[in-house]
């Protein structure tokens, strides 16, 4: 059951960053127009317009190979968390809140944006949890002595 959890979370993470990313480099222009008038990011918008969907892809593509997924939760989870950050920011401290997001994603208010984010997050936790997990049940069940 935990596998097949842990397979569903990882299922998510890809989804989410493959959509994410591949919206982005289809609406690149915008995405980089939009970046281009945040406050905290438009010296950088045409570096972080590239760097970002790139990273997505990346993140993903770790999510998907069993050997490197635990990583690429991680990354995942640490992404999501700048973004987060960037999001409370942004609320706190702008009233002009251009959305850099791709896709459906662009169609939640930055408050939802936080709550989905908030949402990706604890279940990326819980992959990694799973995942520790049933490596350590694996680790015990080859360490314990067979019964003659």
């Amino acid at each position: 059951m935990a596998k097949r959890l842990a397979n569903i979370i990882n299922g998510l993470f890809i989804l989410l960053f493959t959509y994410t990313a591949l919206s982005k480099i289809l609406g690149y222009a915008k995405f980089r127009f939009v970046l281009s008038m945040a406050p905290l990011v438009r010296n950088y918008a045409t570096w972080i317009a590239a760097i970002i969907p790139a990273t997505e892809l990346i993140i993903a593509a770790l999510i998907f190979i069993p050997a490197t997924a635990k990583k690429g939760l991680i990354a995942g989870i640490s992404l999501l968390v700048l973004f987060t950050v960037y999001l409370v920011y942004m609320i706190l401290t702008d009233t002009n809140l251009p959305c850099s997001c791709g896709g459906v994603i662009q169609q939640l208010s930055w408050k939802q944006h936080i709550v989905f984010n908030l949402f990706f997050i604890a279940t990326g936790i819980a992959g990694i949890y799973m995942q520790i997990s049933k490596k350590a049940a694996k680790s015990k069940k080859m360490h314990t002595p067979e019964c003659v």
